[in-house]
């Protein structure tokens, strides 16, 4: 017969912390099912409840004792955020303008500090379950069936501070809300909603150490107002929010501001009036490199920068700060700025930190109501990571960044947006798209922690590609990355020669279990055996340089001609990269786009051309030509089908 909740009669229990008597742990299940089970029975708390907030939390996922982007471990996500470590990698750098945009001066450095403020309990529940437990902290970092147990004890806790005693799932809707962690009932009720609807329809997958799990679907009627009983302030949905109505959102405007003496001082972004203006053809995916409080903190300085929405890892709860309509600074170029919408996600992209499944899943959710709303096709083409944004010249191809990283798992991304990456093709339809199995491939990475030192194994979206057929070959060469010719390495942000799961690039060659695709110029080798293969095969346009052109040059952004600028205002450059596509090779098509320039230099727009799209005759090709995309002149190439070679 299931334990019930007195074995937590002696624990006292306020929103400030947790503490109990601990009983001794039974011994060890043979496997993590039994894990859940066992855990359940003890602490009486319903086992589909415990299945499905740790589904929502890490997908029943070890992720070998490392943390989530929010400090949370295991698979029931244990938090300790106060071990969390900081960053500077995106959007902090003094050379670095997320503009991307050389027309005017950089934008000042941040005058923001980060938030020195400690988390909150709800942040820190490893220290919760370990009261409760009388486990070791490590222990429940590392173990998994110890970390599980933990979780079923923060459960047991929650619902009897409820005063609830039921054993019915249903019963437990107050205790999953504040499991999230979330700070607003909107947040903890949107975590609970999509906790439910995973016990609704059931889940059934193996683990990332091997594990087989299954919740059975059953049909539950929760009762939803309990999570008014948690005393969390209410964010409030105010009109013009742009949000789906299934994720909690708010907004926290940045700021539109002249902060200085001259027109050109002012931040954080630009006004515009998208789509009527110019359309919006990208969402970037970025990572924050800093906790959820100091993401908001940059956000609202009138001296920093900008992004759309910023989405928190602890519970997916998302905050909007620039409306789509306006141009956010967030990608490092200025092309693509005009042309796109930036989500900044709490996490770290070096560190092999994980990203949450109740972030991946609000991220989803945020993605597809925004690629419907503009029409934005859900491919990786369009659907870029900062990772995929090119440099708008060559000098600044090597300072662009590369975030959210290797361990972005893209595959499951896509199938949460409903767009999955099957395949369209054949062997002979000249197209590859790159599709990994995350857990298994686990790139030996280094320098996540310490130049020169392996990173802890883990599943990674990103193929390593080589200059012929066999794992001892040299990685290829990323001119912009290392203009002296030398080979690409496994340091974790040189992705010079990796390609990512969703992209797309058109087939060089096969030798047994080695396939090529053109990348960057050359031939890109990567192991995909047929046994196992980690590309699947896509039918669709290349990009050839026409007959008679040796070389074509290739661009990072899609600028009109000088012609096409009216008096008083500069023309921007048609500036080259430091790469060329040569008579032979072969690059995947991913969008047909008009060569513009958004001008937009001063506050309230007061100068020439301000708040104007310069739109020419000249059309540009955006092709995956590494593992960034690039454009190149349409009138330099013919498209083709891919088939045929």
């Amino acid at each position: 017969m299931r334990r019930t909740l007195s074995y937590l009669t002696a624990a006292t229990l306020t929103l400030a912390g947790l503490t109990a008597t601990s009983a001794p742990a039974s011994a060890a299940p043979a496997d993590r099912q039994q894990a859940y089970a066992a855990a359940a029975d003890e602490f009486g708390v319903p086992e589909s409840v415990l299945l499905g907030v740790s589904y929502l939390e890490s997908r029943w996922d070890v992720n070998a004792g490392r943390p989530s982007t929010s400090g949370g471990f295991g698979p029931m996500h244990l938090t300790d955020a106060a071990g969390l470590r900081t960053s500077s990698l995106t959007h902090d750098g003094a050379a670095d303008d997320p503009r991307g945009d050389e027309s005017r001066p950089l934008p000042a450095p941040p005058a923001t500090a980060p938030d020195p403020a400690p988390p909150a309990a709800a942040l820190q529940t490893l220290d919760a379950a370990a009261d409760l437990t009388g486990a070791a902290k490590e222990t429940l970092r590392t173990d998994p069936t110890t970390n599980i147990r933990g979780g079923a004890a923060l459960l047991a806790a929650y619902q009897q501070a409820l005063g609830e005693t039921s054993a019915d799932p249903a019963a437990w809707y107050g205790a999953v809300a504040r499991y999230s962690g979330a700070d607003t009932t909107e947040a903890a009720t949107a975590f609970a909603d999509e906790v439910y609807a995973t016990i609704q329809d059931g889940a059934a997958r193996t683990t990332d150490d091997g594990q087989a799990v299954r919740l059975e679907g059953r049909s539950v009627a929760p009762q939803r107002a309990q999570v008014d009983r948690l005393g969390l302030r209410k964010a409030g949905r105010p009109d013009g929010l742009e949000c789906p109505v299934t994720v909690a959102c708010e907004w926290i405007p940045a700021p539109y501001e002249q902060y200085g003496a001259t027109p050109g001082a002012y931040g954080n972004h630009d006004l515009s009036e998208r789509p009527e203006r110019q359309k919006i053809e990208y969402i970037v995916i970025h990572d924050t490199e800093g906790s959820y409080a100091t993401t908001l903190n940059l956000v609202q300085d009138p001296t920093y920068v900008s992004w759309h929405y910023t989405l928190r890892s602890v519970d997916g709860h998302i905050a909007q700060h620039v409306k789509s309509k306006d141009v956010a600074w967030h990608a490092g170029n200025w092309d693509v700025n005009a042309r796109s919408i930036g989500l900044e996600h709490e996490g770290f992209a070096a560190d092999g930190s994980w990203y949450t499944e109740a972030m991946y899943r609000s991220s989803a959710k945020l993605v597809r109501y925004l690629a419907k709303r503009f029409d934005i096709p859900l491919n990786r083409q369009h659907i870029l990571g900062h990772d995929t944004v090119p440099g708008t010249t060559a000098a600044t191809v090597r300072g662009m960044h590369w975030d959210p990283g290797p361990y972005w798992d893209w595959s499951h991304y896509f199938d949460l947006l409903g767009a999955p990456l099957w395949s369209t093709g054949t062997a002979l339809t000249g197209l590859v798209q790159i599709d990994p199995d995350y857990a298994t491939n686990q790139p030996a990475f280094t320098g996540c922690v310490t130049a020169g030192v392996l990173c802890t194994p883990h599943g990674s979206s990103a193929l390593v590609l080589r200059t012929a057929p066999s794992p001892d070959a040299p990685l290829l060469t990323d001119l912009g990355l290392h203009p002296d010719g030398s080979p690409s390495t496994m340091h974790i942000s040189d992705h010079g020669a990796r390609a990512s799961a969703g992209q797309t690039f058109a087939l060089a060659g096969r030798d047994g279990d080695w396939t090529a695709i053109w990348y960057l110029g050359q031939k890109g080798w990567f192991h995909n055996p047929r046994s196992a293969p980690t590309a699947n095969w896509q039918l669709g346009l290349v990009a050839v340089p026409k007959q008679g052109k040796e070389t074509i040059p290739v661009y990072g952004r899609a600028y009109p001609e000088a012609a096409a600028y009216p008096a008083g205002v500069p023309v921007q450059a048609i500036s080259p990269l430091q790469y060329t596509l040569s008579a032979g090779q072969r690059y995947a098509v991913g969008a047909v786009l008009p060569g513009q320039y958004y001008r937009a230099t001063t506050f309230a727009g007061t100068s020439p051309g301000d708040w104007t799209v310069i739109q020419g005759s000249k059309t540009y090709v955006e092709i995956q030509f590494g593992q960034r995309v690039a454009f190149v002149d349409k009138a330099d190439v013919d498209l083709r089908l891919s088939i045929g070679g």
